[in-house]
């Protein structure tokens, strides 16, 4: 099998809208969390979100060009363009028949969907819709207008399985690339779901924390208060590619890709199995894959969403996989800084492995506050600062409504 490394990085985040920014962010505890500037939320239970700070999309493209494109497309191209930038792909010299895209995202163009439903209802007579409307809110328009940019004529196409988009994406360009399917992948997601429609949807399931009065410590992943997620926007990008490839063109190489793992939970749609059976067949089958052993792992980057429920579930997964060696894990969630980036947030999460291997340092999980009894709390989830140790492993999961899992490795190049 040919080895699979990652040569370029995009971030477009809630805490910092480069790769070099977010991970500072990440280990500086940064909170992305702000009250909703987008519209007028007055009248919704939550009030916030994490939203991206300071972007305008005029800085990346004309103006004209990004009215053809929902948000979630345009922070697509704005993560890939630094990825590819970032991996020194010569465009001339390379093969594009052999460069794809695959990208992940759980809803697409929601803002698009929203503001043209409302335009045509308050019509009366003819129905009239834009003709950019299909082009826009279709997921596989982002992988499409990456290739179309750049000439990429390889594998392409989207992935959609809710919060685990993004990590199937990568899970899959792995997969081409090691069975000789394509030497280069860009991979990752985006999202842009922080819309009336986007809040209220979650809000009425109840999966939104509702801490109004503090919105940056609201997303609080294992403390003992929290009260659910908080929404985020914003993408990842990654240039995976082949070892051999990568080495003739004298890439930087960042990291590696070990394995992937995919499961169902079979079980609900949108709560997690309480005995997190999902989330350990998924971590078993991305080690099976990895041809590595539990205790190889230095630190998972986990699911982690702040909800009552999920982060249980998940907690008993690591025991479950880990064992004894648990204990010797660094655990924890860099959602309670971003929020959830739904369909983007697994390549994000993945990034910030990649942060961490670079670095040798473990983001924290901020806004901790209260242990819970219901979790091993001798288990390490690295609360409110981050910790310095080597690192050579590291698992990112993440799980989506639906019963979707998806586990990646990555690891320390040598």
């Amino acid at each position: 099998m040919r080895r699979v490394v990652i040569t370029g990085i995009g971030a477009l985040t809630p805490i910092g809208n480069t790769f070099e920014s977010y991970a500072d962010a990440i280990k500086n505890g940064v909170s992305g969390a702000a009250p909703i500037t987008r519209y007028d939320a007055s009248l919704f239970k939550t009030r916030f979100a994490c939203e991206l700070k300071n972007f305008q999309v005029e800085d990346y493209m004309h103006r004209r060009e990004a009215r053809r494109m929902d948000p979630f497309a345009q922070y697509a191209l704005v993560a890939a363009d630094e990825a590819i930038k970032m991996s020194g792909l010569d465009l001339e010299k390379v093969d594009l028949d052999e460069i794809g895209v695959i990208w992940g995202s759980g809803i697409g163009g929601f803002k698009t969907i929203e503001e043209d439903i409302e335009e045509a209802a308050s019509r009366t007579g003819e129905p009239k819709y834009s003709p950019f409307l299909i082009p826009k809110l279709i997921i596989d328009i982002a992988p499409g207008l990456i290739s179309i940019k750049y000439g990429f004529r390889g594998p392409n196409y989207a992935t959609v399985s809710a919060c685990a988009s993004s990590t199937n994406a990568i899970a899959n360009s792995f997969d081409y690339i090691k069975h000789g399917r394509a030497d280069v992948m860009i991979c990752g997601g985006s999202e842009a779901a922080v819309t009336k429609a986007g809040m209220g949807g979650f809000s009425s399931m109840k999966a939104l924390s509702t801490r109004n009065d503090d919105p940056q410590s609201a997303s609080r992943p294992f403390d003992k208060d929290r009260d659910g997620f908080v929404l985020g926007e914003g993408a990842g990008a990654l240039v995976l590619e082949e070892y051999e490839h990568a080495k003739a063109r004298g890439a930087n190489i960042l990291a590696e890709v070990a394995g992937a793992g995919m499961t169902a939970d079979a079980y609900h749609i949108t709560s997690p199995h309480p005995d997190g059976l999902g989330a350990t067949n998924v971590m078993k089958r991305a080690l099976r894959d990895a041809s590595m052993n539990p205790e190889d792992i230095d630190y998972v980057n986990v699911h982690g969403t702040s909800t009552p429920l999920g982060d249980i579930a998940e907690s008993k997964a690591i025991k479950n996989v880990f064992g004894d060696h648990s204990y010797n894990l660094n655990i924890s969630s860099t959602k309670s800084m971003t929020g959830h980036l739904l369909g983007a947030a697994g390549v994000v999460e993945a990034i910030a492995g990649i942060v961490a291997l670079r670095d040798d340092v473990i983001p924290p999980t901020i806004n901790h506050v209260t242990d819970d009894p219901a979790l091993d709390n001798k288990l390490n989830f690295t609360f409110n600062e981050a910790q310095e140790r080597k690192i050579n492993a590291v698992i990112s999961n993440t799980f989506g409504f639906g019963g979707h899992n998806c586990s990646v490795i990555l690891k320390r190049f040598y």
